[in-house]
């Protein structure tokens, strides 16, 4: 089957209920379009630093995470560098029992035995197939159960918080103090200070810290040494940004990494 005819089929409600393929090579910095599936997707990250941006934030897939989108939900994808990765689409009358608003989760050992073998599969099998609709049930259990990781970055929705936010994303090297974010916005440090935890379920303070490590994953993902990572991000010493970091994920930059190479 040619490549359009299987962007075709991941595009369709019908034929097989699971569809997966590998993704395997020295990735280009790219970033899509805003687009999206009438499948249900799940992104594997097994090599590599995926970010996906929907209407709700962002979501970090570091290595052995799985990010998930919903049939229909609006998103981008970006990557870049030596990317090792499976997409997994499921069409939406299996989907209705996974979750309604994207999220990362972690993979185990069986999730990833059975993606690695779907990608496998011929995708131009017209007939129902016992073998794939029973790893298809398991995946889906699996699934269910997986558990869902604090790796998403809430966007608030009103236009002045979300230039603040933005600007805070995109310059985590800024240290002005909040007094200074709502002068730059037009607002009161009340107002923003209400307004950004009620849109965000989370402080100012919060959300940057989740900020930077978002833009730390992204760095040391590329190989970047942690003191240069650190200063990038506005840290006065490597040390603050460790103890940040180990906070964060219970180990340091290196050893987390290195965690996350032993799984492969």
């Amino acid at each position: 089957m040619g490549h359009d005819a299987v962007h075709a089929l991941l595009e369709s409600a019908e034929g097989p209920p699971l569809v997966a393929y590998e993704v395997r090579g020295q990735i280009p910095k790219m970033e899509s379009d805003w687009h999206s599936h009438v499948r249900g997707q799940f992104f594997y990250v097994e090599e590599g630093f995926v970010t996906n941006q929907t209407e709700h934030g962002s979501y970090l897939l570091p290595p052995h995470r799985a990010g998930w989108m919903p049939p229909g939900t609006l998103h981008t994808i970006s990557m870049t560098g030596p990317m090792h990765a499976w997409g997994v689409f499921i069409a939406p009358c299996a989907a209705g029992g996974l979750p309604d608003r994207p999220c990362v989760v972690g993979v185990n050992d069986l999730i990833r035995s059975i993606i690695r073998r779907a990608a496998s599969w011929p995708v131009d099998v017209a007939e129902p197939d016992p073998a794939r609709d029973r790893l298809l049930a398991v995946l889906l259990d699996e699934l269910h159960g997986a558990p869902v990781e604090p790796l998403h970055l809430p966007m608030p929705t009103d236009r002045r918080l979300r230039r603040v936010a933005v600007a805070m994303y995109e310059h985590p090297e800024d240290t002005r103090g909040i007094e200074d974010w709502a002068n730059w916005a037009g607002m009161s440090t009340r107002t923003l200070t209400r307004l950004f935890r009620q849109e965000t379920q989370c402080s100012v303070a919060q959300w940057r810290q989740q900020a930077r490590l978002t833009r730390a994953l992204e760095r040391l993902a590329t190989g970047e040494p942690v003191s240069v990572v650190s200063d990038a991000l506005g840290y006065a010493t490597p040390s603050a940004f460790v103890a940040m970091f180990r906070k964060a994920f219970g180990d340091s930059p290196g050893r987390y990494l290195a965690r996350q190479a032993a799984l492969t």
